[in-house]
Protein backbone atom coordinates (compact mmCIF):
# COMPACT_ATOMS: atom_id res chain seq x y z
CA UNK A 1 0.00 0.00 0.00
CA UNK A 2 1.50 3.30 -0.98
CA UNK A 3 0.80 6.05 1.50
CA UNK A 4 0.78 9.70 0.62
CA UNK A 5 1.02 12.41 3.31
CA UNK A 6 -2.69 13.12 3.01
CA UNK A 7 -3.60 9.54 3.83
CA UNK A 8 -2.67 9.70 7.46
CA UNK A 9 -4.51 12.88 8.41
CA UNK A 10 -7.08 10.73 10.18
CA UNK A 11 -4.41 9.31 12.49
CA UNK A 12 -2.42 12.47 12.84
CA UNK A 13 -4.08 15.24 14.83
CA UNK A 14 -1.09 17.47 14.79
CA UNK A 15 2.61 17.06 14.50
CA UNK A 16 5.43 19.44 14.45
CA UNK A 17 7.16 20.63 11.30
CA UNK A 18 5.35 18.32 8.88
CA UNK A 19 6.42 20.42 5.93
CA UNK A 20 10.04 19.57 6.53
CA UNK A 21 9.59 15.82 6.14
CA UNK A 22 10.04 15.88 2.39
CA UNK A 23 12.18 18.97 2.06
CA UNK A 24 15.90 19.38 2.46
CA UNK A 25 15.54 21.77 5.36
CA UNK A 26 17.88 21.10 8.27
CA UNK A 27 15.77 20.27 11.26
CA UNK A 28 16.44 19.05 14.77
CA UNK A 29 14.49 16.14 16.19
CA UNK A 30 10.83 16.95 16.73
CA UNK A 31 7.88 15.65 18.70
CA UNK A 32 5.14 14.02 16.64
CA UNK A 33 1.66 13.79 18.14
CA UNK A 34 -0.96 11.24 17.16
CA UNK A 35 -4.35 10.28 18.49
CA UNK A 36 -5.62 6.71 18.14
CA UNK A 37 -9.33 6.24 18.74
CA UNK A 38 -9.88 2.51 19.16
CA UNK A 39 -13.31 1.96 17.70
CA UNK A 40 -15.47 -0.56 15.88
CA UNK A 41 -15.82 -0.57 12.12
CA UNK A 42 -17.97 -2.68 9.79
CA UNK A 43 -15.77 -4.20 7.08
CA UNK A 44 -16.97 -6.40 4.20
CA UNK A 45 -14.75 -9.21 2.97
CA UNK A 46 -15.45 -12.59 1.34
CA UNK A 47 -19.26 -12.29 1.08
CA UNK A 48 -19.78 -11.07 4.62
CA UNK A 49 -19.70 -7.92 6.73
CA UNK A 50 -17.99 -8.13 10.08
CA UNK A 51 -17.51 -5.67 12.93
CA UNK A 52 -13.82 -5.36 13.75
CA UNK A 53 -11.67 -3.37 16.18
CA UNK A 54 -9.64 -0.66 14.44
CA UNK A 55 -7.55 2.46 14.92
CA UNK A 56 -9.59 5.46 13.75
CA UNK A 57 -11.79 3.19 11.65
CA UNK A 58 -8.88 2.17 9.40
CA UNK A 59 -7.99 -1.41 8.42
CA UNK A 60 -5.07 -1.85 8.39
CA UNK A 61 -4.40 0.98 10.81
CA UNK A 62 -2.89 4.37 9.91
CA UNK A 63 0.84 4.71 9.82
CA UNK A 64 3.03 6.27 12.47
CA UNK A 65 5.62 8.38 10.69
CA UNK A 66 8.84 9.76 12.20
CA UNK A 67 12.54 10.25 11.76
CA UNK A 68 15.33 8.70 13.75
CA UNK A 69 15.74 10.72 16.94
CA UNK A 70 12.15 11.98 17.03
CA UNK A 71 9.90 11.76 20.05
CA UNK A 72 6.52 10.14 19.39
CA UNK A 73 3.50 10.85 21.60
CA UNK A 74 0.39 8.79 20.88
CA UNK A 75 -2.81 9.18 22.86
CA UNK A 76 -4.82 5.96 22.71
CA UNK A 77 -8.53 6.28 23.59
CA UNK A 78 -10.46 3.04 24.10
CA UNK A 79 -13.97 3.35 22.65
CA UNK A 80 -14.71 -0.40 22.52
CA UNK A 81 -15.87 -2.88 25.15
CA UNK A 82 -12.63 -4.89 25.06
CA UNK A 83 -9.60 -4.03 27.14
CA UNK A 84 -6.83 -2.64 24.89
CA UNK A 85 -3.07 -2.21 24.87
CA UNK A 86 -0.80 -1.38 21.93
CA UNK A 87 2.77 -2.61 21.48
CA UNK A 88 5.21 -0.63 19.31
CA UNK A 89 6.94 -3.67 17.91
CA UNK A 90 10.70 -3.24 17.61
CA UNK A 91 10.98 0.19 19.24
CA UNK A 92 13.88 -0.02 21.71
CA UNK A 93 11.99 1.95 24.40
CA UNK A 94 15.19 3.17 26.05
CA UNK A 95 14.13 4.44 29.47
CA UNK A 96 10.49 4.28 28.35
CA UNK A 97 9.52 0.77 29.36
CA UNK A 98 6.12 2.03 30.51
CA UNK A 99 5.29 2.64 26.83
CA UNK A 100 6.11 -0.85 25.53
CA UNK A 101 2.53 -2.05 25.65
CA UNK A 102 2.12 -5.80 26.40
CA UNK A 103 -0.84 -6.31 28.72
CA UNK A 104 0.06 -7.29 32.30
CA UNK A 105 3.78 -7.07 31.52
CA UNK A 106 4.49 -3.31 31.35
CA UNK A 107 0.98 -2.00 31.91
CA UNK A 108 -2.55 -2.88 32.86
CA UNK A 109 -4.95 -2.65 29.91
CA UNK A 110 -6.74 0.52 28.87
CA UNK A 111 -10.32 -0.08 29.92
CA UNK A 112 -13.43 1.05 28.09
CA UNK A 113 -13.74 4.84 28.04
CA UNK A 114 -10.21 5.33 29.33
CA UNK A 115 -7.06 6.59 27.61
CA UNK A 116 -3.29 6.30 27.89
CA UNK A 117 -0.48 8.29 26.29
CA UNK A 118 2.41 6.27 24.87
CA UNK A 119 5.52 8.44 24.91
CA UNK A 120 8.86 7.29 23.51
CA UNK A 121 11.89 8.47 21.57
CA UNK A 122 13.21 6.62 18.53
CA UNK A 123 16.90 6.19 19.27
CA UNK A 124 19.39 4.75 16.78
CA UNK A 125 16.72 3.16 14.60
CA UNK A 126 15.54 3.76 11.09
CA UNK A 127 13.53 1.56 8.73
CA UNK A 128 10.22 -0.29 9.08
CA UNK A 129 8.59 -1.42 12.33
CA UNK A 130 4.93 -1.80 13.26
CA UNK A 131 2.38 -1.56 16.04
CA UNK A 132 -0.31 -3.97 17.12
CA UNK A 133 -2.69 -4.75 19.96
CA UNK A 134 -0.97 -6.85 22.62
CA UNK A 135 -3.84 -8.47 24.47
CA UNK A 136 -5.62 -11.70 23.53
CA UNK A 137 -6.06 -11.98 19.71
CA UNK A 138 -7.19 -8.41 19.08
CA UNK A 139 -4.16 -7.75 16.89
CA UNK A 140 -5.97 -9.74 14.17
CA UNK A 141 -7.33 -6.40 12.94
CA UNK A 142 -5.62 -3.79 15.11
CA UNK A 143 -2.23 -3.23 13.50
CA UNK A 144 -0.38 -0.73 11.34
CA UNK A 145 3.07 0.38 10.14
CA UNK A 146 5.72 2.51 11.81
CA UNK A 147 7.83 4.28 9.16
CA UNK A 148 11.14 5.68 10.43
CA UNK A 149 13.12 7.80 7.98
CA UNK A 150 16.81 8.57 8.51
CA UNK A 151 17.71 11.86 10.19
CA UNK A 152 17.46 15.00 8.10
CA UNK A 153 20.30 15.26 5.55
CA UNK A 154 21.15 11.58 6.00
CA UNK A 155 20.51 9.07 3.24
CA UNK A 156 19.82 5.39 2.84
CA UNK A 157 22.92 3.18 2.32
CA UNK A 158 21.38 2.08 -0.98
CA UNK A 159 20.02 3.69 -4.12
CA UNK A 160 17.28 6.23 -3.51
CA UNK A 161 14.00 4.62 -4.54
CA UNK A 162 11.55 6.23 -6.93
CA UNK A 163 8.75 5.43 -4.48
CA UNK A 164 8.24 3.67 -1.15
CA UNK A 165 5.39 1.19 -0.69
CA UNK A 166 4.18 -0.42 2.55
CA UNK A 167 2.87 -3.96 2.22
CA UNK A 168 1.33 -5.67 5.26
CA UNK A 169 0.43 -9.35 5.30
CA UNK A 170 -2.39 -10.41 7.58
CA UNK A 171 -5.15 -12.96 8.09
CA UNK A 172 -8.92 -12.68 7.80
CA UNK A 173 -11.38 -14.61 9.91
CA UNK A 174 -15.09 -14.67 9.19
CA UNK A 175 -15.45 -15.74 12.82
CA UNK A 176 -14.79 -13.55 15.84
CA UNK A 177 -11.14 -14.21 16.73
CA UNK A 178 -11.85 -13.73 20.42
CA UNK A 179 -14.36 -16.59 20.18
CA UNK A 180 -11.80 -18.66 18.24
CA UNK A 181 -9.10 -18.43 20.92
CA UNK A 182 -11.56 -18.77 23.79
CA UNK A 183 -12.90 -21.99 22.29
CA UNK A 184 -9.38 -23.35 21.72
CA UNK A 185 -8.34 -22.64 25.30
CA UNK A 186 -11.56 -24.16 26.65
CA UNK A 187 -11.34 -27.39 24.65
CA UNK A 188 -7.54 -27.70 24.65
CA UNK A 189 -7.54 -28.13 20.87
CA UNK A 190 -5.78 -26.23 18.15
CA UNK A 191 -7.71 -23.13 16.98
CA UNK A 192 -9.90 -22.88 13.91
CA UNK A 193 -8.03 -21.54 10.91
CA UNK A 194 -8.34 -18.14 9.31
CA UNK A 195 -10.37 -18.01 6.09
CA UNK A 196 -7.74 -16.16 4.07
CA UNK A 197 -4.43 -14.40 4.17
CA UNK A 198 -4.53 -10.75 3.20
CA UNK A 199 -2.29 -8.17 1.53
CA UNK A 200 -3.02 -4.73 2.97
CA UNK A 201 -6.34 -6.05 4.22
CA UNK A 202 -7.47 -7.64 0.94
CA UNK A 203 -7.94 -11.42 0.48
CA UNK A 204 -7.42 -11.39 -3.28
CA UNK A 205 -9.35 -12.89 -6.22
CA UNK A 206 -8.93 -16.56 -5.32
CA UNK A 207 -11.68 -16.50 -2.69
CA UNK A 208 -15.43 -16.50 -3.21
CA UNK A 209 -16.88 -12.99 -3.52
CA UNK A 210 -13.43 -11.43 -3.31
CA UNK A 211 -12.72 -10.63 -6.96
CA UNK A 212 -12.97 -6.92 -6.17
CA UNK A 213 -11.00 -7.30 -2.94
CA UNK A 214 -7.56 -7.53 -4.50
CA UNK A 215 -4.57 -5.42 -3.57
CA UNK A 216 -3.23 -3.65 -6.67
CA UNK A 217 0.16 -1.98 -6.89
CA UNK A 218 0.58 0.36 -9.84
CA UNK A 219 4.18 0.93 -10.98
CA UNK A 220 6.08 2.80 -13.67
CA UNK A 221 8.51 1.00 -15.98
CA UNK A 222 12.23 1.18 -15.30
CA UNK A 223 11.92 2.47 -11.74
CA UNK A 224 13.33 1.27 -8.40
CA UNK A 225 10.75 0.80 -5.64
CA UNK A 226 11.29 0.21 -1.94
CA UNK A 227 8.85 -2.27 -0.44
CA UNK A 228 8.36 -2.10 3.33
CA UNK A 229 7.11 -5.60 4.16
CA UNK A 230 5.42 -6.48 7.46
CA UNK A 231 4.07 -9.87 8.52
CA UNK A 232 1.11 -9.11 10.80
CA UNK A 233 -0.45 -12.57 10.39
CA UNK A 234 -1.44 -14.19 13.67
CA UNK A 235 -0.23 -17.73 13.19
CA UNK A 236 1.78 -18.17 10.01
CA UNK A 237 5.17 -17.53 8.49
CA UNK A 238 4.97 -16.64 4.83
CA UNK A 239 6.76 -16.85 1.50
CA UNK A 240 6.18 -13.89 -0.87
CA UNK A 241 6.94 -13.52 -4.55
CA UNK A 242 6.09 -11.33 -7.55
CA UNK A 243 6.03 -13.16 -10.89
CA UNK A 244 9.05 -12.49 -13.12
CA UNK A 245 10.63 -9.98 -10.70
CA UNK A 246 13.45 -10.16 -8.19
CA UNK A 247 14.12 -8.37 -4.91
CA UNK A 248 17.20 -6.97 -3.22
CA UNK A 249 16.94 -7.33 0.56
CA UNK A 250 18.44 -4.27 2.30
CA UNK A 251 16.95 -4.26 5.82
CA UNK A 252 15.50 -6.60 8.46
CA UNK A 253 13.61 -5.37 11.52
CA UNK A 254 14.83 -1.78 10.94
CA UNK A 255 18.50 -2.78 10.73
CA UNK A 256 20.42 -2.53 7.47
CA UNK A 257 21.90 -5.70 5.97
CA UNK A 258 24.41 -6.43 3.25
CA UNK A 259 22.21 -6.44 0.12
CA UNK A 260 21.44 -9.77 -1.49
CA UNK A 261 19.18 -10.73 -4.37
CA UNK A 262 16.32 -13.21 -4.19
CA UNK A 263 13.09 -13.92 -6.05
CA UNK A 264 11.29 -15.03 -2.86
CA UNK A 265 10.94 -13.38 0.54
CA UNK A 266 10.60 -15.40 3.73
CA UNK A 267 9.04 -13.44 6.59
CA UNK A 268 7.82 -14.65 9.98
CA UNK A 269 5.05 -13.10 12.11
CA UNK A 270 6.41 -9.96 13.75
CA UNK A 271 9.25 -9.51 11.27
CA UNK A 272 9.75 -6.69 8.79
CA UNK A 273 11.88 -6.50 5.66
CA UNK A 274 12.78 -3.67 3.33
CA UNK A 275 13.47 -4.79 -0.22
CA UNK A 276 14.23 -2.99 -3.45
CA UNK A 277 12.75 -4.13 -6.70
CA UNK A 278 13.30 -2.66 -10.13
CA UNK A 279 10.47 -2.68 -12.62
CA UNK A 280 11.02 -3.80 -16.18
CA UNK A 281 11.59 -1.48 -19.12
CA UNK A 282 8.44 -2.34 -20.97
CA UNK A 283 6.22 -0.22 -23.20
CA UNK A 284 2.83 -1.77 -22.52
CA UNK A 285 0.49 -2.06 -19.57
CA UNK A 286 1.60 -5.47 -18.31
CA UNK A 287 0.23 -7.20 -15.23
CA UNK A 288 1.94 -9.69 -12.93
CA UNK A 289 0.60 -11.60 -9.97
CA UNK A 290 2.12 -11.38 -6.50
CA UNK A 291 1.48 -14.23 -4.10
CA UNK A 292 2.05 -15.22 -0.49
CA UNK A 293 1.46 -18.55 1.22
CA UNK A 294 2.59 -20.16 4.47
CA UNK A 295 5.70 -21.96 5.56
CA UNK A 296 4.75 -24.53 8.18
CA UNK A 297 5.90 -27.83 9.63
CA UNK A 298 3.10 -27.86 12.23
CA UNK A 299 2.02 -31.24 13.47
CA UNK A 300 -0.24 -29.85 16.21
CA UNK A 301 -3.26 -29.29 14.01
CA UNK A 302 -4.35 -27.89 10.68
CA UNK A 303 -3.40 -24.46 9.39
CA UNK A 304 -4.51 -22.11 6.64
CA UNK A 305 -2.67 -23.46 3.60
CA UNK A 306 -4.23 -21.07 1.09
CA UNK A 307 -2.46 -18.57 -1.17
CA UNK A 308 -3.25 -14.86 -1.23
CA UNK A 309 -2.96 -13.06 -4.55
CA UNK A 310 -2.25 -9.41 -5.36
CA UNK A 311 -1.66 -7.62 -8.64
CA UNK A 312 1.32 -5.65 -9.94
CA UNK A 313 0.13 -3.33 -12.70
CA UNK A 314 2.42 -1.40 -15.03
CA UNK A 315 1.11 2.08 -15.75
CA UNK A 316 2.49 3.25 -19.09
CA UNK A 317 1.42 6.75 -20.08
CA UNK A 318 -0.68 7.08 -23.26
CA UNK A 319 -0.69 3.34 -23.83
CA UNK A 320 -3.91 1.37 -23.84
CA UNK A 321 -4.19 -2.38 -23.86
CA UNK A 322 -6.88 -4.96 -23.38
CA UNK A 323 -7.49 -5.80 -19.74
CA UNK A 324 -6.22 -9.32 -19.18
CA UNK A 325 -8.17 -11.34 -16.66
CA UNK A 326 -6.42 -12.01 -13.37
CA UNK A 327 -7.37 -15.67 -13.76
CA UNK A 328 -5.33 -15.80 -16.98
CA UNK A 329 -2.15 -14.73 -15.20
CA UNK A 330 0.28 -17.26 -13.79
CA UNK A 331 0.68 -17.53 -10.03
CA UNK A 332 4.39 -17.29 -9.25
CA UNK A 333 5.79 -20.60 -7.96
CA UNK A 334 6.62 -20.55 -4.24
CA UNK A 335 8.71 -22.95 -2.16
CA UNK A 336 6.93 -26.00 -0.72
CA UNK A 337 4.95 -25.31 2.43
CA UNK A 338 7.39 -27.33 4.56
CA UNK A 339 10.59 -25.97 2.94
CA UNK A 340 12.71 -25.90 6.10
CA UNK A 341 16.01 -26.17 4.20
CA UNK A 342 15.00 -23.22 1.99
CA UNK A 343 14.24 -21.11 5.08
CA UNK A 344 17.62 -22.01 6.61
CA UNK A 345 19.50 -21.09 3.43
CA UNK A 346 17.53 -17.84 3.10
CA UNK A 347 18.17 -16.68 6.66
CA UNK A 348 21.84 -17.66 6.46
CA UNK A 349 22.30 -14.97 3.82
CA UNK A 350 21.45 -12.20 6.29
CA UNK A 351 24.49 -10.18 7.39
CA UNK A 352 24.61 -6.75 9.03
CA UNK A 353 26.24 -3.93 7.08
CA UNK A 354 28.78 -3.61 9.92
CA UNK A 355 30.68 -0.73 8.33
CA UNK A 356 32.06 2.54 9.66
CA UNK A 357 28.80 4.38 9.01
CA UNK A 358 26.58 1.66 10.48
CA UNK A 359 28.77 -0.23 12.96
CA UNK A 360 27.55 -3.06 15.15
CA UNK A 361 28.50 -3.92 18.70
CA UNK A 362 28.30 -7.67 19.20
CA UNK A 363 29.17 -8.65 22.79
CA UNK A 364 32.50 -10.47 22.57
CA UNK A 365 32.79 -11.42 26.24
CA UNK A 366 29.73 -13.12 27.71
CA UNK A 367 28.73 -12.88 31.37
CA UNK A 368 25.54 -14.99 31.34
CA UNK A 369 24.80 -17.99 29.11
CA UNK A 370 21.36 -19.55 28.80
CA UNK A 371 19.88 -22.54 26.99
CA UNK A 372 16.11 -22.33 26.59
CA UNK A 373 14.10 -25.16 25.06
CA UNK A 374 11.02 -23.93 23.19
CA UNK A 375 8.17 -26.10 22.03
CA UNK A 376 4.82 -27.69 22.71
CA UNK A 377 3.57 -29.82 25.57
CA UNK A 378 0.41 -30.60 27.47
CA UNK A 379 -1.60 -29.68 30.52
CA UNK A 380 -4.04 -32.15 32.09
CA UNK A 381 -7.69 -31.81 31.23
CA UNK A 382 -9.79 -30.44 34.13
CA UNK A 383 -11.77 -32.99 36.09
CA UNK A 384 -15.14 -33.97 34.66
CA UNK A 385 -14.23 -32.53 31.26
CA UNK A 386 -13.30 -34.18 27.98
CA UNK A 387 -10.62 -32.28 26.08
CA UNK A 388 -9.50 -32.18 22.45
CA UNK A 389 -5.74 -31.91 22.85
CA UNK A 390 -3.27 -34.61 21.83
CA UNK A 391 -5.52 -36.96 23.85
CA UNK A 392 -8.98 -36.52 25.31
CA UNK A 393 -7.40 -36.13 28.76
CA UNK A 394 -4.95 -33.36 27.83
CA UNK A 395 -4.87 -29.85 26.47
CA UNK A 396 -2.23 -28.37 24.18
CA UNK A 397 0.27 -26.17 25.99
CA UNK A 398 3.64 -24.60 25.17
CA UNK A 399 6.65 -23.72 27.27
CA UNK A 400 10.14 -22.30 27.58
CA UNK A 401 12.37 -24.68 29.56
CA UNK A 402 9.16 -26.56 30.34
CA UNK A 403 7.69 -23.50 32.11
CA UNK A 404 4.39 -22.45 30.58
CA UNK A 405 4.07 -18.77 31.45
CA UNK A 406 0.97 -17.79 33.39
CA UNK A 407 -0.17 -14.22 32.84
CA UNK A 408 -0.46 -12.24 36.10
CA UNK A 409 -3.44 -10.07 36.98
CA UNK A 410 -1.32 -6.99 37.63
CA UNK A 411 1.49 -5.59 35.48
CA UNK A 412 4.92 -7.07 36.22
CA UNK A 413 6.69 -3.75 35.69
CA UNK A 414 4.50 -2.04 38.30
CA UNK A 415 5.00 -4.90 40.74
CA UNK A 416 8.78 -4.59 40.25
CA UNK A 417 8.91 -0.80 40.44
CA UNK A 418 6.82 -0.58 43.63
CA UNK A 419 8.51 -3.69 45.10
CA UNK A 420 5.20 -5.47 45.45
CA UNK A 421 6.26 -8.56 43.55
CA UNK A 422 5.49 -11.22 46.15
CA UNK A 423 2.62 -13.32 44.90
CA UNK A 424 2.94 -11.77 41.43
CA UNK A 425 6.10 -13.38 40.06
CA UNK A 426 9.17 -15.31 41.10
CA UNK A 427 12.76 -14.94 39.91
CA UNK A 428 13.65 -18.61 39.59
CA UNK A 429 13.24 -19.13 35.86
CA UNK A 430 15.65 -21.97 34.96
CA UNK A 431 18.82 -21.01 33.07
CA UNK A 432 18.88 -24.42 31.38
CA UNK A 433 16.45 -27.32 30.95
CA UNK A 434 15.94 -28.93 34.34
CA UNK A 435 15.75 -32.38 32.74
CA UNK A 436 17.92 -32.65 29.60
CA UNK A 437 16.65 -34.98 26.87
CA UNK A 438 17.08 -35.55 23.15
CA UNK A 439 15.33 -32.30 22.23
CA UNK A 440 14.89 -33.03 18.53
CA UNK A 441 14.36 -36.78 18.87
CA UNK A 442 11.13 -38.67 19.45
CA UNK A 443 8.52 -37.13 21.72
CA UNK A 444 9.21 -38.07 25.37
CA UNK A 445 6.64 -40.11 27.27
CA UNK A 446 5.93 -37.23 29.65
CA UNK A 447 4.85 -34.10 27.77
CA UNK A 448 3.33 -32.28 30.73
CA UNK A 449 4.56 -28.72 31.36
CA UNK A 450 4.87 -26.80 34.61
CA UNK A 451 3.02 -23.52 34.98
CA UNK A 452 4.21 -20.30 36.61
CA UNK A 453 5.11 -16.62 36.31
CA UNK A 454 8.88 -16.84 36.46
CA UNK A 455 11.42 -14.18 35.42
CA UNK A 456 15.16 -14.06 34.78
CA UNK A 457 16.91 -11.20 36.60
CA UNK A 458 19.83 -9.49 34.86
CA UNK A 459 22.05 -6.80 36.39
CA UNK A 460 22.28 -3.71 34.22
CA UNK A 461 24.69 -4.02 31.27
CA UNK A 462 25.03 -7.80 31.53
CA UNK A 463 26.18 -9.40 28.29
CA UNK A 464 23.94 -12.33 27.40
CA UNK A 465 24.23 -15.31 25.09
CA UNK A 466 20.99 -17.21 24.64
CA UNK A 467 20.54 -20.43 22.70
CA UNK A 468 16.91 -21.11 21.83
CA UNK A 469 16.60 -24.84 21.21
CA UNK A 470 13.53 -26.09 19.37
CA UNK A 471 12.02 -29.37 20.46
CA UNK A 472 10.13 -32.01 18.51
CA UNK A 473 7.71 -32.65 21.37
CA UNK A 474 4.30 -33.09 19.69
CA UNK A 475 5.93 -32.07 16.42
CA UNK A 476 8.87 -29.85 15.44
CA UNK A 477 7.90 -26.33 14.39
CA UNK A 478 9.60 -23.07 13.56
CA UNK A 479 9.06 -20.57 16.40
CA UNK A 480 9.57 -16.85 15.57
CA UNK A 481 10.74 -15.39 18.89
CA UNK A 482 10.42 -11.69 19.65
CA UNK A 483 12.33 -9.89 22.41
CA UNK A 484 10.75 -6.64 23.61
CA UNK A 485 12.94 -3.62 24.35
CA UNK A 486 16.03 -4.92 22.56
CA UNK A 487 17.69 -5.74 19.31
CA UNK A 488 19.91 -8.80 19.37
CA UNK A 489 22.54 -10.34 17.12
CA UNK A 490 21.87 -13.72 15.51
CA UNK A 491 25.33 -15.27 15.88
CA UNK A 492 24.50 -18.84 14.92
CA UNK A 493 21.87 -21.34 13.88
CA UNK A 494 21.76 -25.01 13.08
CA UNK A 495 19.72 -28.20 12.90
CA UNK A 496 19.45 -30.85 15.60
CA UNK A 497 20.59 -30.33 19.16
CA UNK A 498 22.94 -27.47 20.02
CA UNK A 499 26.46 -28.59 20.94
CA UNK A 500 28.45 -25.89 22.72
CA UNK A 501 31.75 -27.60 21.97
CA UNK A 502 31.33 -27.84 18.21
CA UNK A 503 28.79 -25.09 17.44
CA UNK A 504 30.06 -22.13 19.49
CA UNK A 505 33.39 -21.81 17.62
CA UNK A 506 31.42 -21.31 14.40
CA UNK A 507 29.50 -18.28 15.70
CA UNK A 508 29.56 -15.19 13.48
CA UNK A 509 30.80 -12.35 15.69
CA UNK A 510 31.82 -10.13 12.75
CA UNK A 511 28.62 -9.19 10.92
CA UNK A 512 25.65 -11.13 12.34
CA UNK A 513 22.11 -10.11 11.48
CA UNK A 514 20.64 -7.64 13.99
CA UNK A 515 16.93 -7.91 14.64
CA UNK A 516 14.13 -8.15 17.21
CA UNK A 517 12.31 -11.28 15.96
CA UNK A 518 14.02 -14.46 14.81
CA UNK A 519 12.80 -17.91 13.84
CA UNK A 520 13.97 -20.82 15.95
CA UNK A 521 14.41 -23.42 13.18
CA UNK A 522 12.10 -26.40 13.06
CA UNK A 523 14.11 -29.22 14.62
CA UNK A 524 17.04 -26.90 15.31
CA UNK A 525 18.44 -24.01 17.34
CA UNK A 526 19.32 -20.32 17.14
CA UNK A 527 21.94 -18.42 19.15
CA UNK A 528 21.62 -14.71 19.93
CA UNK A 529 23.64 -12.17 21.90
CA UNK A 530 22.62 -8.85 23.45
CA UNK A 531 23.65 -6.41 26.15
CA UNK A 532 21.08 -5.79 28.90
CA UNK A 533 21.37 -1.99 28.80
CA UNK A 534 17.67 -1.12 29.08
CA UNK A 535 16.15 -1.39 32.58
CA UNK A 536 12.64 -2.76 32.91
CA UNK A 537 10.61 -5.91 32.43
CA UNK A 538 10.85 -7.23 28.89
CA UNK A 539 8.58 -9.86 27.40
CA UNK A 540 10.04 -12.57 25.14
CA UNK A 541 7.67 -14.87 23.30
CA UNK A 542 6.84 -16.80 20.19
CA UNK A 543 4.99 -14.56 17.75
CA UNK A 544 2.69 -17.34 16.57
CA UNK A 545 -0.38 -16.25 18.45
CA UNK A 546 -1.71 -19.67 19.44
CA UNK A 547 1.69 -20.55 20.88
CA UNK A 548 1.83 -17.42 23.02
CA UNK A 549 -1.71 -18.19 24.18
CA UNK A 550 -0.55 -21.69 25.16
CA UNK A 551 2.29 -20.22 27.27
CA UNK A 552 5.32 -20.01 24.96
CA UNK A 553 6.58 -16.83 26.64
CA UNK A 554 8.74 -15.54 29.49
CA UNK A 555 10.15 -12.24 30.73
CA UNK A 556 13.50 -10.69 31.60
CA UNK A 557 13.86 -8.29 34.52
CA UNK A 558 16.75 -5.90 33.84
CA UNK A 559 17.77 -3.96 36.93
CA UNK A 560 18.71 -0.28 37.10
CA UNK A 561 22.26 0.86 36.60
CA UNK A 562 24.10 3.46 38.68
CA UNK A 563 23.69 6.57 36.54
CA UNK A 564 20.39 8.44 36.11
CA UNK A 565 20.45 7.54 32.41
CA UNK A 566 20.58 3.87 33.42
CA UNK A 567 17.44 3.88 35.56
CA UNK A 568 13.78 3.27 34.80
CA UNK A 569 11.89 6.56 35.28
CA UNK A 570 8.75 6.67 37.44
CA UNK A 571 5.51 5.63 35.72
CA UNK A 572 3.42 8.29 34.00
CA UNK A 573 0.44 9.65 35.90
CA UNK A 574 -2.09 8.20 33.44
CA UNK A 575 -0.72 4.63 33.56
CA UNK A 576 -3.83 2.40 33.50
CA UNK A 577 -4.85 0.57 36.66
CA UNK A 578 -5.85 -3.08 36.83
Amino acid sequence: MSFLPSSFLGALLFFTCFGNLYHGVALASVTRHYKFNIRLKNVTRMCGTKTIITVNGKFPGPRVFAREGDRVVIKVVNLVSNNITIHWHGIRQLQSGWADGPAYITQCPIQTGQSYVYNYTITGQRGTLWYHAHISWIRATLYGPIIILPKQNESYPFVKPYKEVTTIFGEWWKADTEAVINQALQTGAGPNNSDSYTINGFPGPSKNCSSNETYRLKVKPGKTYLLRLINAALNDELFFKIANHTFTVVDTDASYVKPFDTDTIYIAPGQTNMVLFKTKNISFNAKFLMAARPYSTAASGTFDNTTVIGLLEYDVVNITSANSSITALLVPPLPPINATAYVANWTNQLRSLANSRFPINVPQTIQRRFLFTVGLGTNPCPKNQTCQGPTNTTKFAASVNNVSFQMPTTALLQAHYYRRWKGVYTTDFPNNPLIPFNYTGTTPNNTQVTNGTKLVVLPFNTTVELVLQGTSTLGAENHPFHLHGYNFYVVGQGSGNFNSTTDSPKFNLIDPDERNTVGVPSGGWIAIRFRADNPGVWFMHCHIEIHISWGLRMAWLVMDGVLPSQKLPPPPADLPKC
